[in-house]
């Protein structure tokens, strides 16, 4: 009787320390699931402070890679099966595009995704979500440019304004969505005698980024420039004195306000392909698409809120209000390669 006492009570100490292994073994399981792996395009700058309010809200850890678009891109499609990546961010619909018909990212269905971004900023098939919207206007120097001479991108064509034009290189995907937008609007012959034109009119060869147009602009070497709308917030916001002096000198022009609006595109996110940890990658889309997310959004990064209702920063909303183009984004996407042949006939570098 005692010798059956003894082999019950090691059986259930060995049965609770296997219960206790077992329980330990699923916590840590949890604590390995807490974590979400990210790609991102964007620089850490501009993206961390949205990764950190995720993890300070959820306890969901983030891991972040960041690196150019298409280095990315090709990385996941190398890697394949055993990629990391869980979620991608980054700037311009024409990228999500391009990832969507690489097979590189899948299908989400979020009630809270669908009713907190508008349909024309996701994609239909739920590959891809707009997080943001950055605007791409026409920028003048106050001294030398009545705004009164402004109207429409395609104005810009006209030889008034000869020498005088400022902005980047074609291989720039914001250039690249820009004419992929006259090209759904007008079609391609059009949409190249605008490229040709602006070649035409240009104030020196395209070099650097878009702030570094809002610098040539502010110091003579133009006098107008086409530059998305967060660098010039950059500009205003900044720490150092000199940047403020140069967003002084210059101001934004809305353009094609009496027809179909001025031209806008978003940063996005998608969940990839492979996510190893698909809930954690669903939730943190959500979160940047929450009202926290969008306000900070504003407020770091300079960028126009995807709702309507929630609030723009001071300096985002010192950029006024403005008619924006409702072209389907994924049209920009479709159009990508016939831009960039028609970049390449008009001599745009």
């Amino acid at each position: 009787m005692i010798g059956k006492t003894i082999g019950m009570t090691r059986f259930a100490r060995v049965f609770g320390m296997a219960a206790i292994l077992m329980f330990a073994a699923n916590l840590i399981g949890s604590a390995i699931a807490a974590e979400v792996n990210v790609y991102s395009h964007r620089k850490e700058e501009l993206i961390k402070p949205l990764l950190d309010a995720f993890t300070a809200s959820t306890g969901i850890k983030v891991n972040l890679v960041t690196g150019k678009a298409d280095a990315l891109i090709e990385r996941m499609r190398s890697e394949g099966r055993n990629s990391p990546a869980d979620v991608v961010l980054t700037s311009d619909a024409a990228r999500l595009f391009k990832s969507k018909q690489r097979d590189l990212l899948q299908r989400v269905q979020s009630a809270s995704l669908e009713r907190l971004i508008p349909a024309r900023f996701r994609d239909p098939d739920g590959y891809w979500f707009g997080l943001s919207i950055r605007a791409r206007p026409i920028f003048y120097a106050r001294d030398r440019v009545d705004p009164a001479e402004l109207s429409t991108y395609e104005a810009l064509t006209d030889e008034k304004w000869k020498g005088r034009i400022l902005v980047r290189s074609s291989s720039n995907i914001y250039n690249q969505s820009l004419l992929a937008s006259l090209i759904a609007v007008q079609g391609p012959e059009a949409a190249e005698s605008w490229a040709r034109g602006i070649v035409a009119n240009f104030a020196r060869k395209p070099q650097g980024g878009d702030t570094d147009q809002l610098r040539a602009l502010a110091a003579g070497e133009g006098d107008v420039a086409i530059a998305n709308t967060y660098y010039y917030g950059r500009l205003l916001g900044s720490d150092r004195e000199s940047d403020r002096k140069v967003a002084a000198k210059i101001a934004i022009f809305w353009p094609n306000q009496s027809g179909r609006g001025a031209h806008i595109n978003i940063s996005g996110g998608a969940v990839a392909r492979f996510a190893p940890h698909r809930e954690e990658a669903i939730r943190l889309l959500e979160f940047l698409a929450s009202d926290a997310a969008q306000e900070i959004y504003a407020e770091k990064d300079y960028e126009f809120p995807i709702r309507d209702e929630v609030p723009r920063s001071k300096i985002v909303a010192s950029m006024g209000t403005f008619k924006a183009h409702e072209l389907p984004l994924d049209r920009l996407g479709e159009h990508n390669a016939a831009a960039l042949r028609i970049f390449d006939r008009a001599g745009w570098r």
